[in-house]
């Protein structure tokens, strides 16, 4: 069982009234950046374990009378379908996701911005995708000479050729499928606009990590660097905020980089910039709620392996390239890890060459590992969930869960039938058969009631699971990590 390191209770009461207190700084308008994921932040539940993926969500609810959502998407990210590796779907698609998620909550979404907009043909079909469902759509460009040009930037040829979003609330929430998609410059370019419309605003940062009031080489911090590798994303000492107070605080690069922007902006538009550095800017109160720091090292630790193992597997299927794993390497370094830190590897493996085939591992909350092997019935992943469900019920091995007689109608199903060449089950299919055995078997039924145990849990398979095994471990909440190499050697890959 995994220790907790945060307490959500005071964080949610501690973030709720610094929001509210910088909005009561500016004047009619306050264009609040999200950083992170607003109610699905699953990577800081898992480096500071008592965090709920949903805390921000919250607190803002508590203010959506006075709040609209305006969703930034960079159309580089639209064009090379990026993926969301926590939710295995692509940023364009999570844009409708959140549309729909922020709707259900009854958040008022008041548009979508492209931005980093080059005329890409994958960007274009996105817009019109999103006009024909109703959503008001503005496009944002690239400015070159950016962020260091500040004269053009600020200026009719820089923020000036984007289109103004138009907004209707006094609080404008601006958020993304995730990092890097071009939040703050959205921002930045509607303060332009707005003054140029006589309209007062201003602008606040609420982003979770880096957490400015830890180490810079808290590993807490380095697992934010991981799980932005591929944007060469840095912490970094705040050195603004250093010679303004004479305290050392962390930020991050991009941050830091874009502070001389914004206070140019703010001098230019109000006179005086509001703020003397970059963490002045955020509203981040998540390291004063850290209740267990070794737990949170622990978390965050596990964390960074499991990004590098992602990213090994990025690089295989062509979606990412060695610099990024170089610099997860040098981040295990600098937190104190290896690879070979994670026990699930070495039972996975050690599985696969003792059977001669795919092997998965499971380490479960009491630090038991269970493995599953291929067989002519059940794929690693279905066998190692089974056996894990076995374990957690104190359920004998020996006893089967789903009857043959089950089994193998679907088998014929799927390759008579459906066309499949692989017979055996996959995870999904091998969860709905125990669910059928559950009617009739109560030894199946107390299996099933185990479910929810696997939450957390620590997973390894020594070749690359399919997309379907792959979402149904996600959605068990299972960490899994996969060996950079497939079952065949074949090109096409399910």
């Amino acid at each position: 069982m995994k220790n907790i390191a945060f307490d959500n209770d005071k964080y949610l009461k501690m973030q709720s009234e610094h929001i509210l207190e910088r909005i009561s700084h500016f004047g009619s308008r306050l264009y609040l950046e999200f950083g992170g994921k607003l109610f699905d932040d699953y990577h800081a539940s898992r480096v500071l374990p008592g965090f709920q993926p949903d805390s921000k969500l919250k607190m803002l609810l508590e203010l959506k009378d006075q709040a609209e959502m305006v969703i930034v998407i960079s159309a580089q990210d639209i064009e090379k379908s990026k993926m969301r590796s926590d939710l295995g779907i692509t940023y364009d698609v999570d844009v409708l996701r959140l549309i729909d998620a922020f709707r259900d909550c009854g958040l008022y979404v008041g548009s979508v911005v492209i931005s980093q907009y080059e005329n890409q043909t994958a960007a274009d079909a996105f817009k019109k995708l999103l006009e024909n469902l109703g959503i008001h759509v503005y496009l944002h460009y690239v400015i070159k000479g950016y962020p260091n040009n500040v004269p053009l930037i600020v200026s009719d040829e820089g923020y000036g050729k984007n289109e103004y979003i138009e907004t209707s609330r006094p609080l404008v929430v601006v958020t993304a499928p995730g990092p890097g998609s071009g939040k703050m410059a959205t921002c930045l370019s509607q303060l332009y606009h707005d003054h140029k419309r006589g309209i007062k605003a201003g602008y606040a940062k609420f982003e979770t990590f880096p957490i400015w009031n830890l180490p810079l080489k808290h590993p807490v911090n380095l697992a934010y660097e991981a799980a932005t590798a591929d944007l060469n994303d840095i912490n970094m000492i705040d050195p603004f905020h250093l010679e303004a107070y004479g305290e050392t605080t962390v930020n991050y690069n991009r941050d830091v980089e874009i502070f001389p922007v914004l206070n140019a902006i703010f001098e230019r538009l109000l006179g005086k910039s509001p703020y003397k550095s970059p963490t002045d800017m955020g509203v981040n109160m998540a390291g004063n709620c850290i209740i267990n720091d070794e737990a949170a090292i622990c978390a965050s630790q596990d964390e960074i392996i499991r990004r590098f193992y992602q990213a090994k597997v990025d690089e295989k299927k062509g979606t990412a390239d060695a610099s990024v794993i170089e610099k997860l390497e040098v981040i295990m370094a600098q937190a104190n890890v290896s690879a070979e830190c994670r026990v699930c590897v070495k039972a996975a493996i050690s599985k696969a060459e003792e059977t001669n085939a795919p092997a998965l591992a499971i380490e479960l909350p009491d630090g038991t590992i269970v493995t599953g092997k291929t067989s002519s019935l059940l794929g690693a992943s279905s066998a190692a969930l089974l056996n894990a469900l076995k374990t957690l019920g104190h359920i004998h091995d020996d006893i089967p869960l789903i009857s043959p007689n089950i089994i193998e109608p679907i088998q014929r199903l799927k390759v008579n039938s459906l066309g499949n060449h692989n017979p055996r089950l996959h995870t999904d299919e091998v969860l709905i058969a125990l669910a059928i055995a559950a009617t009739t078997n109560p030894v199946s039924h107390l299996a099933l009631q185990q479910l929810e145990k696997l939450k957390d849990c620590e997973a390894h398979s020594s070749v690359i699971l399919s997309q379907v095994d792959a979402n149904t471990f996600r959605k068990l909440k299972i960490n899994l990590t996969c060996e950079p190499q497939y079952q065949t050697k074949k090109l096409y890959h399910k």
